[in-house]
């Protein structure tokens, strides 16, 4: 065995992702971190207004929507490179919405981007990858429809003529409102694909398509906050199906297994941010004698936080470098969320316990990061849905 064999892993990314990442962690920094105080932050996320503006200023920046593909104005970034720069924009949680890599709309473009025809590019795809307007994706269900368990899907889609009608209620719509366009999951009834998910492309707003409420939830990062969103004899033409007629859960999966890891790495910036603040508390404060960091207690608090923001980091790479092989890594992606979700959400923890008092309160963004990172073991799969998934696939000797 040579000796570039035994040396073949390699941690080193190539100069233009560091690079890319240091840019866009100093824009965040001088440019984004202001507006964390703005009113147009609000408990349903940023406005549009406020997410437009802080677009602007990455353009101006050269840092906006790295990841899209070069045909809209990006570099393409693979897996591996949005690990770092995805990372560094989280270091805000404004900095994904500054920099166009938030969610659902950076899991959207990669799924049309994999799956649209020409014509549905050109219509849905370049102006979502543009920043030109945002999106949403409908797949879960309130009332034991569709949520852990996608094959519970109550919302149908019936071919009438050269229409498609479809009805049912989705909430939990991330982005809904104010999107301009919504990608639907819905069950097809009746014909060779009866049972069958099916993704349709549909623009917004359509009077068929009913807001009827956003709901209040702990989290508060994504633009157009969570909805219930009902529909009501929608009918689209037959050419609107995304794909192939059938294979909804197949493009699910397709968009699902990178955007879940996308989501580990912003929050891991955020955690980062935690941690930096937490710190230097820690080294500031004074108590019984000393500063605060120097009671063990707390030492070990951050030696903790250190530990788990490394795991997590090493695990997203991973997983970023077989999406970057071309594997489809799910059994990565599922763990990668878990370690992530639950070290990222300790972190959070441990740094709202070292600041005390000041930890409760918004005088930092720590209480911010606390409450959307907790919100992030739930969707995009609980991690009890993720371990028994792996724990089957274990158990059956598939692992």
């Amino acid at each position: 065995m040579t000796a570039a064999k035994i040396n073949d892993l390699n941690f080193t990314p190539p100069a233009a992702v560091t690079e890319l990442a240091a840019k866009v962690k100093a824009f965040v920094k001088e440019k984004v971190v202001p507006y964390e105080t703005d009113p147009r932050w609000g408990a349903h996320g940023p406005s549009d207004e406020l997410r437009i503006e802080l677009n602007d200023l990455a353009r101006a920046a050269g840092v906006f929507a790295p990841h899209v593909p070069k045909e809209y104005g990006g570099v393409g970034l693979g897996q591996v490179g949005r690990a770092y720069v995805f990372e560094a924009a989280g270091y805000s949680i404004l900095g994904p919405t500054a920099i166009h890599c938030a969610s659902p709309d950076e899991g959207n473009i990669h799924l049309l981007d994999v799956v649209a025809r020409p014509d549905q590019r050109e219509h849905f795809l370049k102006p979502l990858a543009t920043g030109k307007l945002r999106s949403c994706f409908c797949m879960t269900e309130p009332g034991g429809g569709a949520g852990s368990d996608p094959s519970l899907m109550k919302t149908t889609a019936r071919l009438d003529g050269n229409e498609w009608v479809i009805n049912g209620r989705k909430w939990l719509i991330t982005g809904a409102g104010g999107a301009g366009f919504a990608i639907v999951m819905a069950k097809i009834e009746g014909g060779e694909h009866d049972g069958k998910a099916t993704m349709f492309l549909v623009d917004m707003p359509n009077p068929a398509i009913k807001h009827a409420r956003t709901l209040d939830t702990m989290d508060s990062s994504f633009t157009g906050g969570h909805a219930v969103i009902d529909f009501d004899n929608l009918r689209l033409p037959a050419d609107a199906v995304l794909g192939e007629i059938g294979k909804g859960f197949r493009y699910a999966q397709v968009r699902l297994a990178p955007a879940r890891l996308s989501h580990c790495m912003r929050w891991l910036g955020s955690a980062g941010r935690a941690q930096e603040i937490a710190t230097e508390y820690a080294r500031h404060r004074m108590a019984f004698g000393k500063r605060l960091g120097e009671h063990q207690g707390v030492s070990f608090m951050l030696a903790d936080n250190m530990m788990d923001i490394h795991m997590a980091r090493l695990a997203i790479w991973h997983t970023a470098w077989l999406l970057d092989q071309g594997e489809r890594a799910s059994n990565e992606s599922s763990l990668s969320k878990v370690v992530c979700s639950e070290a990222i959400a300790r972190v959070a923890d441990r740094c709202v316990q070292i600041l005390g008092g000041m930890g409760i309160t918004r005088d930092t963004v720590v209480e911010r990061i606390f409450r959307d990172t907790r919100a992030f073991r739930i969707y995009d799969g609980p991690s009890e849905v993720h371990r028994a998934v792996l724990g089957e696939r274990i158990v059956k000797g598939a692992l």
